[in-house]
């Protein structure tokens, strides 16, 4: 019965759009789509739309893959969630690239998240019944380089959302979407500076485009995180064995801020809704429809400032701090990350320690990522 707590309490988060009056956290359907796929995305400050390419672009930035020195690579990657409370949910990622020709790619992903088995009992003599809810998401993508600097990229994506609990109804139905994101990425060529040479690259991914998704016991739809990135990056390369990276991202959720007052039975404001209009209206309105103005738009906006050291491309260690508004979800965090490379393989390790009063489901987890490259 605790674990079914837990996942009633998971299933809030996902579905639930009241807030209170000073804190208006915009969530939506589907939110592990916003969780570090790999380790060392996870050890910049979650971030990876403009860092050096990996196997694990296809949640960052798919278009980086052109740009990428090996010929094709397979990753996964493993990230508990809820570790201090449960040990049976978690994020598992399956990624794998090939490069075409010299300026076109193909790549493809599957998430899978599993909410862990819930004890199901009616009656405490009763033999409990086992429910395993789950979500996932398939995807693949096709890059092609514009010009020697530039690429751009789209991928097609399929979202399924299994949180019912057939023993509790048995009628009801997983919720499912689509969507598309549209990619770009720039790289320099390598520049001479007085004491160093640089390499600047810049990125953006509009990610989740697509329809909103109907949980049917719940009689609503929920927007899917259809997602804005912009992020910047320069690479200080000191000789041939030490370089530094220093990453920007920005990021913003396109999706309506709560902001119809749910009233309770003495005319009191105790929570806000999000406007029912389509995905597309959403991503429009999202741009202006903080109750507070352009002030309170800004506070929408996320940053991940992200640190790697590179020794001789064999050991890297990476320090990174996110930042989100207090009354916006409050996510503020240091993530620590190491990563090793022997001939084909990457082991990429991460840490998060958070700095917010409130505590992350991924406080004090250790993620970690494996990565084949195929030269």
């Amino acid at each position: 019965m605790y674990q079914k707590y837990i996942f009633i309490l998971t299933f809030i988060f996902i579905v639930k759009s009241n807030y209170s009056q000073d804190r208006r956290v915009i969530t939506t359907a589907v939110p592990f789509l916003m969780i570090s796929a790999d380790a060392r995305a996870s050890g910049l400050g979650e971030q990876g739309v403009a860092t050096t390419p990996d196997a694990f672009s296809q949640h960052w930035n798919p278009s980086k893959y052109v740009f990428s020195e090996n010929r094709s690579g397979f990753g996964v990657s493993y990230t508990p969630y809820l570790s201090k409370l449960v040990s049976d949910v978690f994020l598992a990622n399956i990624n794998y690239f090939e490069i075409i020709n010299e300026r076109s790619s193909w790549s493809a992903s599957f998430k899978y998240f599993s909410l862990g088995d819930i004890d199901i009992i009616q009656n405490p003599q009763d033999i409990p019944i086992l429910e395993n809810p789950n979500e996932f998401t398939l995807d693949a993508s096709y890059t092609l380089k514009l010009s020697d600097y530039f690429s751009m990229a789209v991928s097609g994506r399929f979202l399924m959302s299994d949180v019912k609990l057939q023993s509790v109804d048995s009628d009801s139905d997983s919720a499912s979407s689509f969507a598309v994101d549209i990619s770009g990425f720039y790289q320099s060529d390598e520049q001479a500076y007085q004491n160093f040479n640089g390499i600047w690259r810049a990125g953006f991914n509009l990610s989740n485009l697509g329809p909103r998704m109907k949980y049917e016991e719940l009689g609503k739809k929920n927007f899917i995180p259809t997602n804005l990135k912009f992020g910047t990056a320069f690479d200080f390369i000191f000789d041939s064995s030490n370089k530094v990276s220093l990453n920007l991202e920005l990021n913003k959720l396109l999706v309506p801020t709560p902001s119809i007052p749910i009233y309770n039975s003495n005319d009191q404001i105790i929570g806000y809704n999000q406007a029912d209009v389509n995905f597309l209206s959403g991503i429009f309105k999202s741009f202006g429809d903080a109750p507070n103005g352009f002030s309170e738009e800004l506070q929408e906006l996320t940053i991940a400032l992200g640190l790697e050291y590179l020794y001789d491309d064999s050991f890297a260690i990476r320090l990174g701090y996110f930042n989100e508004h207090e009354n916006k979800g409050a996510r503020k965090y240091i993530t620590f990350g190491t990563g090793f490379k022997l001939n084909e393989i990457n082991l990429d390790l991460s840490y998060l320690l958070s700095t917010s009063n409130v505590i992350s489901p991924l406080e004090n987890t250790l993620r970690f990522s494996f990565t084949y490259n195929f030269n």
